[in-house]
C-alpha cells in the first residue's frame, strides 16, 4: 500500500504528485527531473485532506521507491519523526515574521540523509503580511534541496506573488461512499455509522472520523442541531447563544490547560527557576520574564483560536441544517446532511418560506465574518441567534 492510498477521492492530485515524485526520485539520482519543483501549494475546502496530501507526498519525496508506505522513511515522514520534514503548525490566530524567519534559517540547512529537505507548513494563510513576505524571499531562492508545501483553503489566501511561485494541487470534497468506505475498511467502524458519519460531515475527513469513533462528538452535534426549534423567543435566543460560546470556552481551556502548564514550567525550568546559584535565578528575571510574558501571548492567541475554531464548527453545523430545510422546501432530490433528524427539517420546512431560510443561512455567514473581524463572540453569536429566531415549529 503506497502513501497516497488514504487520499480519499483525490485521483487527479493522486496522479500529479505521484509523477512529480516520480521526477524528484530522478533529480535526486542526477537527471533532468522534469514535473518537480521547489514549492507547492495545495488548496482545497476544510476536510479535503489538504495537509494528508502534502504529508503523503513529503513521504514520497524522501522515499527511495516514491512513497512506497512501508519503509522506515515513509514512516518516519507519517508518523512526524523524520530528520529532514519540517512541519509547522500554526497554533495561534497569526503566524508572526520572528517565527517565519526562524524557520526559514532551518530551511537552509541541508538534508541529512541526501534526498530533500521538505517544510510542509499548514495554514500558510495565517501568516502575517511581514511573515508572508520574508516567504516569499525563501520561496524566491531557496537551496537546491529544499521543497516548500504550503497549505491553504484557497489560492487567494496567499500573496499574488506566492502563489505564482507555486505548483497547485487542488483537493475536492470526497464524496459520502467513499468517506464511509474509508472509515468502515480503515477504521473497523459498522457499514451504517460510517455512512452516517460520512453524511453527517458531508465529506470533512477528520469530521467523519471523530462522529464516527466519539460519542462526544456527537453528542455536541445534537446539541447544536436542537437549536433551530428552541429559538422561540428572545431569552431562548440569549440563552442558546450564551451555551454555545461557553461550550467553545470549555474546549478550547481543556485543549490548552495541561498543554500551557507543560510550556510555563519548561520554560522557567530553562530560565533556571528552582536551580540553585545565585547566576542562574538572575537568569529568569533578566531574559525569563520576556519570553514568558511571549509565552502566554502565544497561549492567548492558541485558545482563542480553538474557541473560534469550535465556534465556526457550530455555526457550519446550522448552515448544514438550514441547507437541508431550503432543500426540502424546493424538493431538490439531494442528499440531506441531516437526514437523521429529517422530521425536524421537514416541520421547519413546513412553517416557514425558502426566502426566511436563505436569510438565516446569511445571518449565520455574517456571524462567521464578524467573528474573524474580532467581533465578540457573544454579541456576534446573539444577534444571528437572534435573526434565527422562529415563530412555530
Amino acid at each position: 500500500m503506497g502513501v497516497f492510498d488514504d487520499l480519499v477521492g483525490q485521483d487527479q492530485a493522486t496522479t500529479v504528485l505521484s509523477r512529480a515524485a516520480a521526477a524528484a526520485g530522478e533529480t535526486v539520482r542526477g537527471g533532468r527531473g522534469a514535473g518537480m519543483t521547489h514549492a507547492w501549494l495545495f488548496t482545497g475546502p476544510p476536510g479535503s485532506g489538504r495537509e494528508e496530501a502534502a504529508r503523503a507526498f513529503a513521504a514520497a519525496l524522501l522515499c527511495p521507491d516514491a512513497g512506497c508506505g512501508h519503509c522506515d522513511q515513509c514512516h518516519q515522514v507519517l508518523i512526524g519523526s523524520h530528520p529532514d520534514l519540517e512541519t509547522v503548525r500554526p497554533a495561534g490566530l497569526s503566524y508572526s515574521v520572528k517565527q517565519t524567519r526562524e524557520l526559514i534559517l532551518r530551511a537552509a540547512g541541508a538534508p541529512t540523509q541526501g534526498r530533500w529537505r521538505v517544510i510542509l507548513f499548514e495554514a500558510a494563510d495565517r501568516a502575517t503580511e511581514s511573515a508572508a513576505n520574508a516567504l516569499l524571499k525563501a520561496i524566491e531562492e531557496p537551496p537546491p534541496r529544499t521543497v516548500w508545501l504550503l497549505c491553504a483553503p484557497a489560492p487567494d489566501d496567499l500573496m499574488i506573488t506566492i502563489r505564482s511561485r507555486c505548483r497547485q494541487v487542488t483537493l475536492v470534497t470526497p464524496g459520502t461512499e467513499a468517506v464511509a468506505h474509508l472509515l468502515a475498511t480503515r477504521e473497523s467502524v459498522p457499514w451504517e455509522t460510517a455512512r452516517f458519519a460520512a453524511r453527517a460531515a458531508q465529506g470533512h475527513i477528520s469530521r467523519a472520523r471523530a462522529l464516527a469513533l466519539d460519542e462526544a462528538t456527537r453528542h455536541r452535534r445534537e446539541a447544536v442541531l436542537s437549536i433551530p426549534r428552541s429559538l422561540t423567543g428572545v431569552g431562548e435566543c440569549v440563552s442558546a447563544a450564551e451555551r454555545l460560546v461557553k461550550t467553545a470556552e470549555e474546549e478550547a481551556a481543556a485543549s490548552t490547560g495541561a498543554l500551557n502548564a507543560t510550556e510555563t514550567t519548561d520554560l522557567r525550568r530553562l530560565y533556571g527557576e528552582g536551580s540553585t546559584g545565585k547566576g542562574l535565578n538572575r537568569g529568569l528575571v533578566r531574559g525569563g520574564a520576556g519570553a514568558l510574558k511571549e509565552l502566554e501571548d502565544r497561549q492567548k492567541s492558541r485558545a482563542t483560536r480553538i474557541k473560534r475554531d469550535s465556534l465556526d464548527a457550530a455555526l457550519l453545523e446550522l448552515i448544514s441544517f438550514y441547507r437541508d430545510v431550503l432543500a426540502m422546501q424546493f424538493g431538490a432530490g439531494v442528499e440531506l446532511a441531516n437526514d437523521d433528524i429529517r422530521y425536524e427539517l421537514d416541520q421547519l420546512a413546513k412553517v416557514s418560506t425558502p426566502e426566511e431560510t436563505l436569510r438565516r443561512i446569511d445571518a449565520i455567514m455574517r456571524c462567521r465574518e464578524r467573528l474573524d473581524l474580532n467581533v465578540n463572540p457573544q454579541i456576534a453569536v446573539e444577534s444571528m441567534m437572534l435573526s434565527l429566531r422562529v415563530k412555530h415549529v
